[in-house]
């Protein structure tokens, strides 16, 4: 409720002048809801109106010229998401994290680790949303590739992004698989989880009655959307470098969340 301050005071004089008091101001100010600009967006707040693919706990927006690959096993629980476009991919990972903290600096702090272990020096280096990390890493047929890590923390939840390609060392090349990054939503869910686990992903209801095992009774890569080639990602890294350190719940850590 606004009182009035009297004749003389502040508020008769702004309402003379035309303009909204500042006090009046302060109250709608306070009254607007906080939504974030851009991207990874909890699914409570994320902006409505926009074609998604969902996965279960994630939700990828429909970007031209963005093919999704994942990796499902028969029942069509997936195992892994990777984005392409061009000549870049984004492996992507969504985990639970406590209430009370975000997790990506401890966890950027393991990749460093674990790949220190492996002979790779890790560079941090300031991104769009906030500190990553960069590497060169042996792959697995004895080339070389680059990778960019980026982590977001949420509301009791945490992505991680892998660049490989162009993109991996040059963030402007990231073009619409950033695009992709800055309008995934996540759904969490209400249920308590271990700190650092994986949350589900399934495949849509209608790619999923497709999906199966092949020949030799081994799941294969399932189509989500895209023109379906499906097969290893960009240079053949991801599949060994996705998350260098433990994904399960750390020993320090191990309350629901």
């Amino acid at each position: 409720m606004i009182f009035s301050r009297g004749r003389g005071g502040r508020h008769s004089r702004d309402e003379r002048s035309g303009r909204q008091p500042a006090d009046t101001q302060d109250l709608a100010a306070a009254a607007e809801p906080d939504v974030p600009t851009r991207g990874p967006y909890d699914i409570a707040e994320a902006p409505a109106g926009v074609q998604r693919l969902d996965l279960g706990s994630l939700h990828i927006p429909a970007i031209d010229g963005v093919e999704v690959r994942v990796q499902a096993n028969p029942d069509g629980v997936i195992q892994q998401v990777v984005l392409v476009h061009g000549e870049s991919a984004l492996q992507l990972g969504v985990f639970a994290a406590p209430r009370t903290e975000g997790i990506w600096a401890e966890w950027r702090e393991e990749i460093r680790t674990s790949l220190a272990s492996d002979g790779v020096v890790a560079e941090e280096v300031t991104g769009a949303h906030g500190t990553e990390l960069r590497a060169r890493v042996r792959t697995p047929d004895g080339g070389v590739a680059d990778l960019r890590f980026v982590g977001v923390d949420g509301p009791r939840w945490m992505i991680q992004g892998v660049f490989q390609g162009r993109a991996a060392t040059d963030p402007a090349a990231a073009g619409a698989l950033a695009e992709c990054l800055d309008g995934l939503v996540v759904d969490r869910g209400q249920e308590a989880k271990p700190v650092r686990e994986p949350l589900p992903l399934r495949l849509p209801r209608d790619a999923a009655a497709g999906a199966g095992p092949g020949p030799d009774g081994t799941p294969g890569p399932d189509r989500a959307r895209g023109d379906g080639r499906a097969g290893a990602p960009v240079n053949g890294v991801v599949s060994g470098h996705q998350t260098p350190h433990r994904s399960e719940p750390s020993p320090r850590r191990r309350e629901g969340s």
